[in-house]
């Protein structure tokens, strides 16, 4: 009977064409639940950014309108957003590092980092009214890149150095962090990336060491 053998590229450390001495290139951290089961070679992004959260700011409002749940867009940065209005209807959004990033008005929808829309009640808006909207830290976890999330994942950071299978439970384990090269055909990336997308995947990792040939 003819025997049948496999042969799976992506064994332990097998992408790596050389690393910094000692353990440098290396970290321990934990792999999130619900990333599935995950090759040696897979291609990681990070949990940076958790929820987003408003309420009235310090002082309180003259107006009693209201502002929707958030939800955080692509570019949403950690820290608080300073939404402020000019009048009884129209305000300005300043982002966590000072920036004017963006006006609008009570009833249309914002589409600068983060997603709400204001609503005017009974006791109209005065200038100087307004919410803080604060964006928390994410869990720091580790999981496969996503192109299209908005938590921090969609930035290549890592890539996974020993295979696991993080289904139903969150997994520790190795990862290339910095200061190595490696080999681009032996690297997994999710389905239906596009060039472009696997292109600044891999700027990111050569921003922080990793050099794939």
């Amino acid at each position: 009977m003819t025997q049948i053998l496999s042969d799976d590229r992506h064994t332990t450390a097998s992408y790596i064409v050389s690393e910094a001495n000692g353990y440098r290139s290396r970290e321990v951290g934990v792999v999130v639940s619900g990333s599935g089961m995950l090759k040696a070679g897979t291609v990681l992004g990070q949990v940076a950014l958790g929820t987003a959260t408003a309420a009235a700011k310090s002082g309180g409002n003259t107006g009693n309108g209201t502002i929707s749940a958030v939800t955080l867009l692509e570019g949403a940065k950690l820290g608080v957003y300073k939404l402020r209005f000019t009048s009884a209807t129209a305000w300005t959004l300043v982002d966590p590092d000072g920036f004017e990033i963006g006006s609008g008005a009570n009833g249309a929808a914002n589409a600068n980092d983060l997603a709400f829309t204001t609503t005017a009640g009974g006791t109209a808006f005065v200038g100087g009214d307004g919410f803080d909207i604060t964006v928390s830290p994410g869990t720091k976890k580790l999981k496969p890149l996503n192109p299209s999330a908005v938590d921090g994942s969609q930035h290549a950071v890592a890539i996974l150095y020993e295979g696991c299978d993080a289904t139903a439970t969150d997994v520790r384990r190795t990862y290339t962090a910095r200061d190595s090269e490696v080999q681009a055909d032996m690297l997994t990336w999710p389905a239906g990336i596009t060039d472009p997308q696997k292109t600044a995947a891999l700027a990111s990792l050569a921003a922080l060491g990793i050099i794939a040939r």
